[in-house]
């Protein structure tokens, strides 16, 4: 793995360990505002972006390549009301998936491999900015209405873990 792609999946692992904190550290506001379906789903999406920043990492090492764990920068302890924080979200993964963009047309003309690798993340960006892209536009019918962002911060409350990549299917 050349010194170019390794900083390009370095990058990209530093976004997804920025994604971590960043979903965390709106999980607890939330929770401390008593939106606790809204802070339960940030909770989740950070694991998620643990996830992928672990698949990066194995990558990386199953390459040769050298990880280098940059320095995280503080989160924000507050991020405004729900509809303003779901923006937030909805714009940082829009960062994301440009971040990704970028690093696949790099990849994609001097690593094949990593491409692919790359590529399977900007698939799963479509969904993220999606989920991210319905929440905003619900908060936005429900305005201020007590009673619409409690019955959605519920419904948000309902997402469960996604099944770990390679996990045996339950049953038997």
């Amino acid at each position: 793995m050349n010194d170019q792609i390794q900083k390009l999946v370095n990058n990209l692992i530093q976004i997804e360990h920025v994604s971590t904190t960043l979903y965390l550290a709106m999980s607890a506001y939330m929770a401390n505002q008593n939106y606790t379906g809204m802070a339960s789903w940030l909770r989740l999406q950070s694991e998620e972006e643990r996830m992928h920043m672990l698949k990066l990492i194995d990558y990386m090492t199953d390459r040769g390549g050298m990880v280098d764990l940059q320095q995280l920068p503080s989160q924000p302890k507050e991020y405004g009301s729900p509809l303003e924080t779901f923006q937030k979200v909805l714009e940082h993964e829009q960062f994301v998936t440009k971040s990704y963009q970028q690093a696949y047309d790099y990849a994609a003309q001097s690593d094949q491999q990593t491409a692919v690798i790359i590529q399977e993340f900007l698939r799963e960006q479509i969904d993220e900015e999606a989920q991210a892209q319905t929440i905003v536009d619900r908060m936005k019918i429900a305005r201020d209405n007590p009673a619409a962002l409690l019955v959605l911060d519920q419904e948000l409350g309902q997402r469960t873990a996604a099944p770990a990549a390679g996990a045996a299917p339950a049953g038997g």
